[in-house]
C-alpha cells in the first residue's frame, strides 16, 4: 500500500489545516523529472489515456446551469497566487462556492476530537507497537519523533492517522503549526470576503467513517505504506507540487504505483488490488456521493466546486459523472 502515501498526505492535511510552502520549507528532486526518457514518456502516455487527466480548471454546462470545477492542492505554494487570481473573477460570479471542508465542518471537527477522543485515539486494545513488527514500529517512533510526536503519544494514535502523519514531511511540519494556507482556504476566505454562501462537498466525519470501515489490517497496511514513502519525503513533496502545477496529479498517482511496483518484493497482483481499493473508498465513492450536492447547488446558481485535484480525472471523477448526468465538459486551462 505504499502508494497511498501521496494521497494521505493530502488527507492529514484536510483534517490538520494546510503544512507548509514545499518550496518554502522543503527541497528535493522531482522524481517524475529524473526518469530516464523513455520510462516518463511511457508513464505519461498511459497516464494521458485516462479521461479528463490533464487540467486542473473545467467548466461543467447544462442548459442554463454551470459548475466550475477547480482541482486544488492542499499544500501553500507561491504559484497559487496565478491560479486564484484566474479563479477569483469565477467566483464573482458564483452564487455558492463548494468545498471539501467548509469553515463549519472544520469548527465541528474540532469539537469532535474534543468530545470524541476515540477519532484520533485507540483509548482501549493493544497499542500500535504491539499491532506492528519491532522494526516496522521503530521506524515508526522515529519518523513520529521528528515530526514533534513523541513515540508514547504515537502508540496510541489510530493507525491510519499515523499513516497520514507520515505522508507530511518533517519540513512541512512547522507550517501545520502555524496555519499556513493552501488554495482551499485561500478560496474560502475571498468566498467569506464577497458574503458568497460556503458549503460543504460531504458531512464533516466522512473521512473517519471511510477509514471506519476498514479491517485493522488495512489501517496497518496504511502505516507500513506510508513509511516506505517516508524515506524520501522531500522529493515526494515536491513532485507532488509539481505535477499538480503542471495539471498532472493523475500522473503522480500512476506513478507512485509504477514505484511501488518496482520493489523487488513487490506482488503485482496485490498491489493493483490494493490501489483499486483506495482509490475506490478514496475518491470514486467521494465522487459519486458529492454528485447529489453539485446538482442541488447548480439548481440554484453558477457554482465554483474547488476540491483535491486527484477527483477529477478517470471515468469514476468528477468531470466523468456530471458529464453522464447530461452535462457538457470543457477545459478551462
Amino acid at each position: 500500500m505504499r502508494l497511498v502515501a501521496p494521497l494521505l498526505a493530502c488527507l492529514a492535511l484536510w483534517l490538520m489545516a494546510a503544512a507548509g510552502p514545499a518550496h518554502a520549507l522543503c527541497s528535493g528532486q522531482d522524481l517524475i523529472a529524473a526518469l530516464p526518457a523513455g520510462e516518463r514518456g511511457a508513464l505519461e502516455q498511459r497516464s494521458a489515456a485516462r479521461p479528463y487527466a490533464r487540467g486542473n480548471l473545467w467548466r461543467a454546462t447544462r442548459g442554463d446551469q454551470t459548475i466550475v470545477l477547480a482541482g486544488t492542492y492542499h499544500l501553500p505554494d507561491p504559484r497559487h497566487d496565478a491560479l486564484l487570481n484566474r479563479l477569483l473573477p469565477m467566483l464573482d460570479t458564483s452564487a455558492t462556492l463548494l468545498v471539501e471542508a467548509g469553515p463549519d465542518e472544520e469548527a465541528r471537527l474540532k469539537a469532535e476530537f474534543g468530545k470524541r477522543p476515540d477519532f484520533m485515539l485507540m483509548t482501549s486494545g493493544p497499542t500500535l507497537p504491539e499491532m506492528l513488527a519491532e522494526p516496522d514500529w521503530q521506524a515508526v517512533a522515529a519518523e513520529m519523533q521528528a515530526r514533534g510526536v513523541p513515540a508514547f503519544v504515537a502508540s496510541r494514535l489510530r493507525p491510519w492517522y499515523v499513516a497520514m502523519m507520515l505522508g507530511i514531511p518533517p519540513c512541512a511540519v512547522e507550517g501545520v503549526r502555524r496555519g499556513d494556507q493552501g488554495l482551499d482556504h485561500r478560496l474560502i476566505a475571498a468566498a467569506q470576503a464577497r458574503g458568497l454562501p460556503v458549503r460543504a462537498l460531504e458531512p464533516y466525519d466522512t473521512l473517519f467513517s471511510l477509514f471506519g470501515n476498514l479491517p485493522p489490517e488495512g489501517e496497518l497496511d496504511m502505516v507500513r505504506a506510508a513509511l516506505v514513502m517516508a524515506d524520501r519525503p522531500e522529493d515526494m513533496t515536491v513532485t507532488l507540487a509539481n505535477a499538480y502545477f503542471a495539471g498532472r496529479s493523475q500522473l503522480l498517482w500512476d506513478f507512485t504505483l509504477d514505484r511501488a511496483l518496482a520493489d523487488p518484493g513487490a506482488d503485482p497482483a496485490d498491489l493493483r488490488r490494493q490501489f483499486d481499493l483506495m482509490e475506490d473508498v478514496l475518491m470514486t465513492r467521494r465522487n459519486r456521493s458529492w454528485i447529489p450536492v453539485l446538482l442541488e447547488a447548480a439548481g440554484r446558481g453558477p457554482v465554483l466546486a474547488a476540491f483535491g485535484a486527484l477527483h477529477l480525472p478517470g471515468d469514476g471523477g468528477i468531470p466523468a459523472l456530471l458529464a453522464a448526468e447530461g452535462f457538457t465538459i470543457s477545459p478551462l486551462d
